[in-house]
């Protein structure tokens, strides 16, 4: 165990690097996006792993007879990942047992903790590292183009924060740790609340509640893999070539399981004459469902030609629920 706070983050976050390298995290990712895997990374390591309604513990890692993880199913799943990240870390590092609350998510990763839990911070330098690679965030900035400028955004960071699987704190401190941007821009930043970034997303369409998350998708999401909640939302911003009669064919997103809550166009600019424009549909998942969201642009009369398509596998069945976690069920039902 290290002996100081500095040498505490250095070896979590070398042990999370190292871990990475072993998997091929980073390859992977780059094929199809999304964000690192880590409940997946408990379940390929072979480290048992329960789901349980824990009263006053987010999570929990245990030594002996032999190593395990609980993790908590009372909590959003941003915070799931990272409870399990925390946990992961004490088995790669093998800490001692240690039953974790909401400590977890007070302690900055830029501020030692009083006293000398080194084993602590070591943790939650791994999961900060593991979950929060500054190599995801550089992949997901330069498929969106975004630059270290956007990174003042709060829209641009709330986008950010959903496609790493971090809470929007989360990933506003994190983006300091990296240095990509100020105390202070983060200061600013964290004035926004997730819930306004969301009503201002949806325009004029008002859902139950905003427990779930908003997602702004464009044609520079095709490919990706995206984790999501049951509540979540969508937003696909798309550039139609109404002009050359090329339309998006909502039909495929619908068989796919979606409601079609929002949809409308606005030019892209408003001095051309048939020139493109930009179609805004808010659609909204019928169930919790993992499966392929699919749509074509193309000519009504041309069923076999597509301009572009947006294509975009996801999951959403999330926050993980008792008993296995998803990615357990998933291998067991790939193996039957």
């Amino acid at each position: 165990m290290a002996l100081d706070y500095e040498s505490a983050v250095r070896t979590g976050a070398m042990t999370a690097g190292r871990l990475h390298r072993r998997l091929g995290t980073q390859a992977i990712i780059e094929r199809h996006g999304g964000s690192v895997d880590v409940f997946g990374t408990i379940h390929s390591l072979g480290l048992p792993l329960l789901l349980r309604p824990l009263k006053g513990l987010l999570g929990a890692y245990l030594s002996s007879p032999a190593p395990g993880v609980l993790v908590t199913t009372e909590r959003p799943m941003s915070i799931q990942r990272f409870t399990a990240a925390h946990e992961l870390g004490h088995f790669a590092m093998e800490h001692e047992p240690s039953l974790d609350d909401e400590s977890i998510l007070r302690r900055m990763p830029m501020s030692p903790e009083p006293g000398s839990k080194f084993e602590e911070t070591e943790a939650d330098a791994f999961a900060i590292a593991f979950m929060m690679p500054k190599w995801l965030i550089a992949q997901h900035c330069a498929r969106q183009s975004w630059t270290t400028a956007d990174l003042c955004r709060p829209n641009i960071v709330y986008q950010l924060s959903l496609r790493i699987g971090a809470s929007y704190e989360a990933t506003c401190r994190t983006l300091v740790r990296y240095n990509l941007i100020s105390t202070t821009i983060m200061r600013d930043l964290l004035q926004t609340k997730p819930r306004s970034l969301k009503v201002d997303l949806l325009y004029d369409y008002k859902p139950a509640d905003y427990r779930g998350d908003v997602w702004l998708l464009t044609e520079k999401d095709e490919g990706v893999r995206l984790d999501g909640s049951r509540n979540d939302l969508f937003v696909l911003k798309l550039t139609e070539h109404s002009g050359g009669g090329y339309l998006w064919d909502l039909e495929k997103l619908i068989a796919s399981g979606f409601a079609v809550v929002r949809d409308e166009r606005e030019a892209l600019d408003a001095e051309a004459i048939g020139g493109p424009v930009v179609r805004r549909v808010t659609a909204a998942p019928e169930a919790a469902q993992r499966g392929r969201m699919s749509l074509n642009e193309r000519r009504p009369w041309q069923s076999t030609s597509a301009n572009s398509s947006l294509t975009i596998d996801y999951d959403l069945t999330g926050p993980e629920q008792e008993g296995l976690s998803r990615a357990e069920r998933r291998h067991l039902l790939e193996a039957a």
